[in-house]
This record gives structure tokens, C-alpha cells and sequence, in this order.
């Protein structure tokens, strides 16, 4: 069998095969003899059918058989030894001239490659790496919180300044049925606040979504409205009060620290705070992580160019589906899909040339900390070595797992990766800052 590659430009080739008899004459003379035996043909008894019959009746069938096994295996063998980097599986290219009774076929398989490009991770770029504190004023507001929520709730008739008041948000437009707890001090003027003072139990207050909080995505939390719909929302929404409760502080003494972080680990409001401060920040950094990432994406894949072989891409859309798409409806998933795919490339590239790989050894430890984690949570503040092993063992005897976990070891390489070379620019904000910064407002 004759293989070759004819090249169409830097990412589309086609794979032309040419099959001659001798490529696939002696299966199907093997194919034959097996079929002999088991042949009926009107006229001859089962199993004594002459050869050239049992040939005219089956031999064509066989042989289009055959050939398929012979160019599938073929074309399979040429692409691992070529080591081509393919994007989809290749297409076959229609021939009306074709034959199955030349005595030379010829095969053509369309397919798509992986581009070359240059991946710059430290080109200029206005990319910004956010430091996110906690303020004073936030920290000051988590202790009231913190006291609020191991305070003793008193049962009251009327609302007042400060007093807890549950109830649930409605609004028939727009589908909103939020059961929400709420203070007279959320509101972002006072006016709205006053509006609950004096009321009761059973009482309806109506207040517009329009400027109601300091930032408009408080309504994503409260009324559990979707960040598409939250900008410039302004609609009437009912607030039906179900309970009114008034709280007695909890003391700030060594039993609530205790209680909160376990013997001995804070004993005074300033390092109650110093610990509010610091989980806080931490929490803060895994988001402004978050934001980086996405960033450095965006800016990547905004920024190294490179074709693809994208009309190629189409029709293999078409093709590979439980069911097949149409040319419209394929046309309609490529532009949905062909920012991940380009960020993919762009990802094994800068994998490759950072050459970060993903160890077994990586994945036991990333799986050790993320275990330890989770039992933290569940105040299994220390757990032995063998106790942790021993559910590793049993998570990465998972292939789901494993591949899950795979994928986030390299999610961290990558950040680490971003956050060496992005020449991102530093700068610290407050929560609040970050959150109007991440949402470009």
C-alpha cells in the first residue's frame, strides 16, 4: 500500500492511500474458504457450492469488509508513526469516481493539525494582580456577626433599628421567591430602612431593586437573582415579614473563642481579630487566584495568534455526535467551543515549555491536603498519617478521580506558572474594591 501526506497549508493535509490487490487478496481468499461450508445457493446442496459461486455471492461484500479493516488499520498506523498531532479524527473525502472494482482504490482522509505558535507568557500586557485586605470596618462588622450568631435571639413584636427580620422577597414578573434574614441597616439609604421600622409580623413592605444596596450585586445574594439580571434591575419587589428577633450579644470571652477556634488558640479580641483578619485573606487570595487566572486566559487567548483548521473543525462537528449536527447547528457549537479549544493549545504549550509535568507523587500530596482539609471542617483538626494514606489509597484508586485530580494539580502548576511570568501589575484593594474591580464596574 502506498501512504503519502499532500499538504493544503500549515494545518490542513490530506492522507492519500492507495490499496492495490495485493493488500487485501489474501484475506478475503481466507474469508472465502470460510464461508464455503456454510453457503446456500438454490440449486446446490448446503456446504457444495462451487467456489466461483460462493465468490459471486459474497466476494464483493468481503472484499469492501476487508479493505475497510486494511485502510483503518493502515491510516491508524501511519498517524502514530508520522506522530501527527491531530485536532478531531480524519474525515473521509467523497470520491463519485471511486470504485470497489478498480484494481487500484484510492482513499482520501482530510485532516486537521495541531498549529505552531509562539507562546509569549511575559509579553507587556495591563493584567492586574489584586492583594485583597480586610479592612477595619469589615472585620469590626464579622465580630458583631460572630457575636449576633452565638447571641441569644429575643422574640420581638415590632421591628427596630438593628433587629433581625426573616421573611421572603417576591416578585410574580420575574420569578424571585427569596427567603432572606435582613436588618433595617442593609439598604443603601436610609430611607428604605425606615420603611421596616415600627412594623410587625404579617406585615408587607415593598421596596424597588433599583439602587437598593451600596453594590448591585448584593441582589444576586439576597434575592437570588442571576448576575446577568442584576445590572440595572428596577422592579417592585413584596417583603413579607415572618419573624422579628432582637439579639443579646454573646460575651466575648475565652468560652466563645474556644468555641470558635478550638482551646487556647485565642484569648483577646485583638486576636480575634488578628484571626478574623487572617482566614478572611485567605479567602480573599484564592479569589483574586481566580481572577488572575481567568485574566491571564483572556489575555492569552485574546493574544497568540494562530490559525485553525476550522472548516475542517466544522464538518468533523458534524460528524462526531451521538447524532449528526447540521452544517448550521455545527457552525453554531464551533463558536461556542473554539476559545476552550484554543485556550487547550495554549495550555499544553505552556505546560511543554515550562515543562511542568503532572507525578504520581503530585497527586498524592495534592490529595493528602485536600483530604486534610475537608476533615478540618468536619473538626477533625488532626488526623494520623495513616488515617489520611489510607483515603488517599482509596480516592486514587478512582480513574474519575484520578483524572479529576489531575486536572487541578495542573490547574495549580499553571497559576504558579502565570504568577511567575505574567508580569501582571500588583496591587492591594479592599474586598470591596476587588469585587467592583472584578466585575468592571
Amino acid at each position: 500500500m502506498d501512504i503519502k501526506r499532500v499538504a493544503i497549508n500549515a494545518v490542513n493535509e490530506v492522507i492519500v492511500m492507495t490499496v492495490v490487490h495485493m493488500d487485501y487478496k489474501g484475506q478475503v481468499q481466507k474469508r472465502i474458504n470460510e464461508k464455503m461450508p456454510l453457503a446456500t445457493v438454490k440449486g446446490f446442496r448446503k456446504g457444495a457450492v462451487p467456489k466461483d459461486l460462493v465468490e459471486k455471492q459474497y466476494g464483493r461484500a468481503i472484499k469492501i469488509e476487508e479493505v475497510d479493516k486494511v485502510v483503518a488499520l493502515a491510516l491508524e498506523r501511519y498517524i502514530q508513526s508520522e506522530r501527527l498531532n491531530l485536532l478531531g479524527t480524519p474525515l473521509a473525502k467523497e470520491n463519485p469516481a471511486f470504485s470497489w472494482d478498480d484494481e487500484e482504490m484510492v482513499f482520501e482522509y482530510e485532516i486537521g493539525l495541531v498549529p505552531s505558535f509562539d507562546l509569549d507568557l511575559e509579553a507587556k500586557n495591563d493584567i492586574v494582580k489584586y492583594i485583597v485586605t480586610a479592612d477595619d470596618k469589615m472585620i469590626d462588622e464579622q465580630v458583631v456577626r460572630i457575636q449576633k450568631q452565638f447571641g441569644t435571639p429575643t422574640p420581638q413584636t415590632f421591628v427596630e433599628e438593628s433587629f433581625d427580620i426573616s421573611g421572603t422577597f417576591t416578585n410574580v414578573e420575574k420569578e424571585i421567591n427569596a427567603p432572606s434574614t435582613i436588618t433595617t441597616t442593609l439598604f443603601k439609604d436610609k430611607e428604605t430602612g425606615a420603611k421596616f421600622i415600627g412594623k410587625k409580623v404579617g406585615d408587607v413592605v415593598t421596596v424597588n431593586t433599583k439602587g437598593l444596596f451600596d453594590d448591585d450585586h448584593q441582589l444576586m445574594d439576597v434575592l437570588k437573582v442571576s448576575h446577568d439580571d442584576v445590572h440595572g434591575l428596577a422592579v417592585d419587589v413584596d417583603f413579607t415579614i415572618e419573624k422579628i428577633n432582637g439579639t443579646e450579644l454573646a460575651e466575648l470571652n475565652q468560652e466563645l473563642f474556644d468555641k470558635l477556634f478550638g482551646p487556647g488558640n485565642v484569648a483577646t479580641l485583638e486576636e480575634l481579630k488578628a484571626k478574623i483578619k487572617e482566614d478572611a485573606e485567605i479567602q480573599f487570595a484564592q479569589q483574586a487566584d481566580q481572577k488572575l487566572m481567568a485574566d491571564v486566559t483572556d489575555f492569552l487567548v485574546e493574544n497568540t495568534k494562530f490559525d485553525l483548521p476550522d472548516a475542517f473543525l466544522k464538518r468533523w462537528l458534524q460528524t462526531v455526535g451521538e447524532k449528526n449536527l447540521s452544517p448550521e447547528d455545527a457552525e453554531v457549537e464551533y463558536a461556542r467551543s473554539e476559545k476552550g479549544l484554543r485556550y487547550q493549545l495554549i495550555e499544553g504549550r505552556a505546560l511543554s515549555q515550562a515543562n511542568i509535568q503532572v507525578t504520581f507523587e503530585d497527586l498524592k500530596a495534592f490529595t493528602a491536603k485536600s483530604i486534610r482539609q475537608q476533615m478540618a471542617q468536619f473538626g477533625q483538626t488532626n488526623p494520623t498519617d495513616e488515617e489520611v494514606q489510607g483515603i488517599v489509597a482509596r480516592v486514587l484508586s478512582n480513574q474519575e478521580e484520578v483524572k479529576k485530580l489531575s486536572d487541578q494539580v495542573v490547574g495549580d502548576k499553571l497559576l504558579l506558572l502565570f504568577k511567575e511570568k505574567a508580569n501582571a501589575t500588583v496591587k492591594e484593594v479592599t474586598y470591596p474594591e476587588f469585587i467592583k474591580a472584578s466585575y468592571g464596574e
